[in-house]
């Protein structure tokens, strides 16, 4: 039976990003990382998320991979009674060339596996899923893969998604919403270009967001109600890239589809504690909420590198972990992750919930927040400080 100091569940980028960064610390990881499907998703990386990839070495050079974030603009495209100001933010009036960059998923996660594989160090990359996890009596984790192999590790760290195992057989206590939107992404293309400036078409049942990428393509983000959206799903191409246009109040001239289309259902996912006795959740495994304000991949590097810190706090670079050490890093992390996860897991609850409401009041003090962010610079700055993340 193998030993290691840590074993991650779940071959997604937080995964990812996270086993290379072990192995470069010297640390024993076993990676049970089942192959998965392409992911035709993108992340927007607020600049100190992107300036963590830097540092660390995971993406060096974000331009070569990402396309730069330099404007927000918001249009209120709703019929509503109250409605508020067309607003546009300037990545300038933080003090930034750009608020950030826009990476196809698909790219950043050979980046991260390629980090990984450049490190010195041992890493055991296990592709397949995980069938049992138990605790022993010493404490010590036995992880069973699909092919009855049993590997032992002192950390474990789920990092496996929205429906996690191992969040589930730790009996980590959590609080989930299911809504009544689902979000549809693709990738298009308009006549004329929209920059390099993110815009959202706020509708009754979600936003309907375009964000930039290379090559004058578009990548959409619409949140709708799952009727709506599994309707635009089964339109023509032809059909589908005429309610793009009628969407984007016809700005832009006539659309051009460039990749399928995905729907994925919305859900909100709040942990109470995101480390207990030795076991750590990272991910969507820690967090979910809807894309709203560009916080979902955000929130799990700020775990990686959360994580990282407490390790390196607790245990020595090439020195073997403990359990005594891992338990006191899943502590510690846990500490330093709940202000983040209840600060940002609050604004975008608020956030999204205040887009949907038919309630006058609400609809009032949503009008009286865009004017305010519109009009006053110090609040503005506030706005940019809490959407990036710090």
């Amino acid at each position: 039976m193998a030993e290691y100091d840590i074993a991650i569940v779940g071959g997604g980028l937080t995964g990812a990003a996270l086993a290379g960064l072990l192995k470069a610390r010297g640390k024993s990881v076993v990676h049970f990382a089942p192959v998965m499907e392409k992911d035709f998703r993108t992340s927007a990386l607020m600049m100190p998320t992107v300036e963590f990839l830097q540092d660390s070495g995971l993406c060096p050079d974000p331009d070569a991979l990402g396309y730069p974030l330099r404007q927000i603009r918001i249009i209120d495209a709703t019929n509503r009674l109250l409605r508020g100001p067309e607003a546009l933010f300037d990545s300038r009036e933080a003090g930034h060339e750009q608020f950030g960059y826009n990476f196809p998923n698909a790219d950043l996660l050979p980046r991260f596996q390629a980090f990984a594989d450049d490190q010195p160090g041992e890493i055991t990359k296990v592709e397949a899923r995980v069938g049992l996890i138990d605790r022993q009596d010493d404490g010590v984790f036995v992880i069973t893969d699909a092919h009855q192999n049993e590997h032992r590790a002192r950390l474990l760290v789920g990092a496996d998604g929205k429906k996690s195992m191992v969040r589930q057989q730790f009996s980590f206590e959590f609080d989930e919403e299911q809504f009544a939107q689902s979000a549809l992404v693709c990738d298009f293309e308009f006549e004329r270009s929209i920059g390099d400036c993110s815009i959202e078409f706020h509708y009754e049942n979600g936003p309907f967001t375009l964000v930039p990428a290379h090559n004058n393509k578009i990548n959409l983000v619409w949140l709708d109600q799952h009727k709506v959206l599994n309707e635009a799903l089964a339109l023509s191409d032809e059909k589908f890239e005429k309610l793009l246009e009628d969407k984007a109040n016809h700005l832009f001239g006539h659309a051009k589809l460039l990749t399928k289309r995905f729907v994925f259902p919305l859900s909100n996912l709040h942990m109470r504690v995101a480390g207990k006795d030795g076991v750590v959740l990272v991910g969507e495994a820690a967090h979910a909420f809807p894309p709203i304000g560009a916080q979902g991949l955000n929130l799990g590097l700020r775990d990686v590198e959360s994580l990282i810190e407490a390790i390196d706090e607790v245990s020595p670079q090439k020195q073997p972990l403990t359990r005594a050490d891992a338990d006191r890093v899943s502590a510690l992390y846990a500490a330093k992750r709940t202000p983040d996860l209840i600060k940002t897991g609050g604004f975008v609850d608020g956030l999204f919930k205040s887009l949907l409401s038919d309630f006058l009041p609400a609809q009032l003090l949503r009008l009286s927040g865009l004017w305010a962010l519109k009009s006053v610079s110090p609040l503005r700055k506030l706005a940019f400080k809490i959407g990036m993340g710090r």
